[in-house]
C-alpha cells in the first residue's frame, strides 16, 4: 500500500477524520438565518465519513451533496445514512476539491470542516462563492492561531506546513474582502481534538499495524500521527480550528 492508502486505512471506521463535534456543528448552523418553506441545497466539501454530514441531515430539511476524494469514506457514509434512514437526504460524490463542477448559485449552504486547507483558505472561499446563492452561507473550520504570539517551535512548524495559518481577525478580513459578511466565529474546544479525535485515533494504532504486517511504511504513518498528537498536546493553547460562518453578499 502507498502512504496515502495507509493513511486512509488508518482513518477508516471512525466517526471523523479530524477535530470536531456534533455540538460545534450545530453551533455553527445556529448562526445562520435560513430561508423557511423550501428544501435547502447543501454541499459538504471534504466530508470524510460524514460525522458532520449526518448531523446536518438530521437537523435540516434539504438535500446534501457530500463530496470526498476517497471512496472508502463515502462508502462508510452511505452505510451510516442507510442505517439512520437518511439516505434520501444525502448523495455522495467522489471528486477532488480541485475539480468541483457545481452549477452557478446551486447551494444555500457550503460546509467544510477541517478540509479547506487542501485548496487554501482564500482560494477555497473565492471559488466556492460562485456555487452559493446570493445570501447563502459558508461554514468552514480552518487552522487558526488563538494567540498573537507563540513559541518559535510551533510558529515555524505551522508556517512551513500551512503558510496560510493566521489570526482569526486576518481570516475574517479575507472573508470580508471576498464578498462575505461574517455572521459567527468560534474556535473548537480542546475536547474536540483530544476526546473526539486523538484518543479514538490512538486506539486504532495497534490494530492498524497488525493489519498492515507492521511494515516500515505503516510504522512511519503511526509515528507521524504520534508526532502530530504530541505537538498538539504541547502547544494546544496557541492554535485550534477556527469555525467561520459567513453570508454571501447579495
Amino acid at each position: 500500500m502507498t502512504e496515502i492508502e495507509l493513511i486512509v486505512d488508518l482513518h477508516r471506521n471512525s466517526e471523523r477524520q479530524g477535530p470536531g463535534s456534533e455540538k460545534e456543528t450545530l453551533k455553527a448552523l445556529d448562526c445562520m438565518d435560513l430561508p423557511k418553506g423550501r428544501k435547502l441545497r447543501i454541499a459538504d466539501i471534504g466530508c470524510g465519513s460524514g460525522g458532520q454530514t449526518l448531523t446536518l441531515a438530521k437537523r435540516l430539511d434539504g438535500e446534501i451533496v457530500a463530496v470526498d476524494l476517497f471512496s472508502e469514506f463515502l462508502d462508510e457514509l452511505n452505510e451510516k445514512s442507510g442505517k439512520l434512514e437518511l439516505k434520501s437526504k444525502i448523495t455522495t460524490l467522489q471528486m477532488s476539491m480541485h475539480e468541483l463542477t457545481f452549477a452557478h448559485e446551486e447551494f444555500d449552504i457550503i460546509w467544510s470542516e477541517g478540509s479547506i486547507y487542501n485548496v487554501g483558505f482564500k482560494n477555497g472561499i473565492t471559488h466556492w462563492k460562485d456555487y452559493l446563492k446570493n445570501g447563502g452561507y459558508l461554514a468552514v473550520s480552518e487552522i487558526t492561531w488563538t494567540t498573537n504570539s507563540r513559541p518559535k517551535e510551533i510558529d515555524s512548524f505551522w508556517k512551513h506546513e500551512y503558510p496560510e495559518i493566521d489570526m482569526a481577525s486576518n481570516k475574517i478580513k479575507i472573508l470580508e474582502n471576498s464578498g462575505y459578511t461574517l455572521v459567527g466565529y468560534f474556535y473548537l474546544a480542546q475536547s474536540s481534538w483530544i476526546e473526539n479525535y486523538y484518543k479514538p485515533l490512538q486506539a486504532r494504532f495497534k490494530e492498524f499495524l497488525e493489519r498492515n504486517n507492521n511494515s516500515e511504511l505503516a510504522r512511519q504513518v503511526v509515528d507521524d500521527h504520534k508526532f502530530e498528537i504530541d505537538l498538539y498536546l504541547k502547544f494546544k493553547d496557541y492554535f485550534s480550528y477556527g469555525f467561520y460562518i459567513a453570508r454571501k453578499n447579495e
